[in-house]
């Protein structure tokens, strides 16, 4: 590996879906990134005593993201439409 950034990009997510089969995809992903922050902040209370202040405030947006998400496939759903979803994961390598 180099010395510089390097950058990478990979298609997690690209299709047409029923809201049923959205709400399984988007909600069951969210759901588990707020199961690994959810643990983040424990292991540091057990380990530390202290909160972990970024996994705590990224739960609360997360559990946002879920709520607006889940009205959107419900109004999806209502009128009968589908959604189409890509979503794309970046992930940068930099040099310590």
């Amino acid at each position: 590996m180099t010395k510089e950034a390097d950058t990478r990009s990979y298609r997690l997510i690209n299709g047409v879906f029923y809201p049923e089969e959205a709400s399984q995809l988007l909600l069951t992903l969210i759901e588990d990134k707020i199961s690994f922050h959810k643990r983040n902040d424990w292991s540091r209370r057990e380990r530390f005593g202290e909160v972990d202040r970024s996994s705590v405030q990224r739960v609360k947006e997360l559990r946002q993201t879920k709520a607006d998400l889940a009205a959107l496939i419900a109004e999806a759903a209502a009128a009968g439409m589908k959604l189409t979803i890509s979503g794309n994961i970046e992930i940068t390598l930099t040099p310590e």
